[in-house]
């Protein structure tokens, strides 16, 4: 057990730890408490839902490689949402990752105008480096850690993105993450700055009435029990498609962590109106596997 990871569990549970009682808790071995690497954002980055916090991806410390894969679903009532992917921590300093994400219209999409069951895909390409802080062993510090990351968004049909007032089909976002972990309160506060001008996330293109802006993003988390976290988050977007609103994103989850490799995560979300559909909500359930 290594020193940091028995120093952790004493500040979670409030009790000295021996290297004995260190070996029955019930935490990874060389790795993170549970939880704490959060889940996958619908980016494909580690942190919560809808928006990526400063933790690296995977299981690891600053020891070792760990990594996650997801398969995330989102039933709204005009459209279906599916994202999967990977990615992979190193050193709990550098974070890669990709994700899919397949918007299908189903019978919405004859209503547009595109033909029953069109489908917007997208590829996303992310990476995010931790700049400061620890967000598990820096309990006696102010300074939450803090990351920067970026995404390459490449979606298709870039001819009807266009036709439907973006810019481009493909565009890049990069952010600022600040993610602060109270353990004795069990409690997650994460701030995320987005400069972006991404179309529902990039699905609709990039650009359109106007350029990059920066968006701000919040997260909550509150742990009911080593396994189990409630939280929420709210995430401004930009507005650039001049036939239809874009409205900010928000969601409750909760999060349960199975075992120390498998965590569940199912949400309410709401994405408000898309493509001139309001009242874009549902539910959304993401497996995320971790080593």
């Amino acid at each position: 057990m290594p020193l940091r990871a028995a120093m952790a569990a004493g500040i979670l549970i409030g009790a000295p730890v021996t290297a004995a009682h260190a070996d029955m808790l019930d935490f990874e071995t060389g790795g993170k408490l549970l939880l704490t690497r959060g889940v996958t954002d619908v980016d494909g980055a580690a942190g919560g839902g809808i928006t990526p916090w400063a933790v690296i991806a995977g299981n690891s410390t600053d020891r070792g490689i760990g990594g996650t894969a997801h398969y995330t679903y989102l039933d709204l009532p005009d459209y279906t949402f599916e994202s999967y992917g990977a990615a992979a921590g190193f050193y709990n300093r550098f974070e890669i990752s990709y994700s899919r994400q397949e918007f299908d219209t189903g019978s919405t999409g004859a209503a547009l105008g595109i033909g029953d069951g069109f489908t917007f895909n997208q590829d996303i390409v992310g990476a995010k480096l931790r700049l400061a802080g620890d967000a598990v062993y820096d309990q006696d510090k102010w300074l939450p850690q803090i990351a920067v990351g970026a995404f390459y968004k490449s979606a298709d049909h870039g001819p009807l993105l266009n036709a439907l007032g973006a810019e481009d089909d493909d565009g890049v976002e990069v952010y600022a993450s600040a993610t602060k972990l109270l353990l004795a309160q069990s409690l997650l506060l994460n701030a995320t700055l987005r400069y972006t001008d991404a179309n529902q996330n990039g699905l609709l293109g990039f650009g359109g009435t106007n350029d990059h802006q920066l968006q701000p993003e919040v997260s909550v988390a509150y742990m009911l029990s080593r396994r189990l976290v409630i939280g929420g988050e709210y995430r401004m977007k930009p507005d650039n498609l001049a036939f239809a609103q874009e409205e900010d994103w928000f969601d409750v989850f909760a999060a349960y962590a199975l075992n120390r490799n498998v965590t569940l995560t199912a949400a309410y979300a709401d994405l408000g109106s898309i493509a001139t559909f309001e009242d874009q909500r549902g539910l959304y359930l993401s497996l995320q596997l971790g080593f």
